[in-house]
């Protein structure tokens, strides 16, 4: 049994983290006005300055890291290839961004219709990001 190619992990990682970026960013155009209002609700205000932007990049950059890392980690186990992507990226999913969404839900901090779109949103994107940066560790094969 071989190790992590870690310069293939590195590049699927990154890569999958722009793509996680990406999504998100794309996707709070749908939300950022209901979520600026639930803010607003609480006594609370979000500004992008520039320090945030950057937080925004890496933060992606390590769900991608990470991502890319137990996707790794589970091909001696499942198989290389878009399966053992998907149940990694859906086991993460369940241990990571459920876990907050549910932790939104229980301080009231959003509205349920927003935390809903925040689930799915996370899941097509772990999903896509796993794709994409698996494939790119795809090539690590015999490593």
């Amino acid at each position: 049994m071989s190790g992590i190619n870690v310069g293939r992990w590195l590049a699927g990682g990154i890569v999958a983290g722009i793509v996680i970026w990406l999504i998100e960013g794309i996707a709070s155009f749908t939300y950022m006005g209901d979520m600026e209002t639930a803010l607003e609700a609480h006594g609370l205000a979000m500004e992008m300055s520039a320090p945030v932007w950057a937080l925004t990049v890496i933060i992606s950059l390590i769900a991608g890291l990470t991502l890319i890392f137990f996707y790794a980690a589970a091909r001696p186990r499942f198989g290389p290839g878009p399966r053992t992507a998907i149940i990694v990226a859906v086991a993460l999913w369940f241990g990571g961004y459920l876990l907050s969404l549910v932790g939104y839900h229980m301080i009231g901090l959003y509205p349920m219709t927003m935390l809903a779109l925040w689930g799915l949103v996370g899941l097509i994107e772990l999903i896509i990001a796993a794709l994409v940066g698996g494939r790119i560790y795809q090539e690590a094969e015999g490593v």
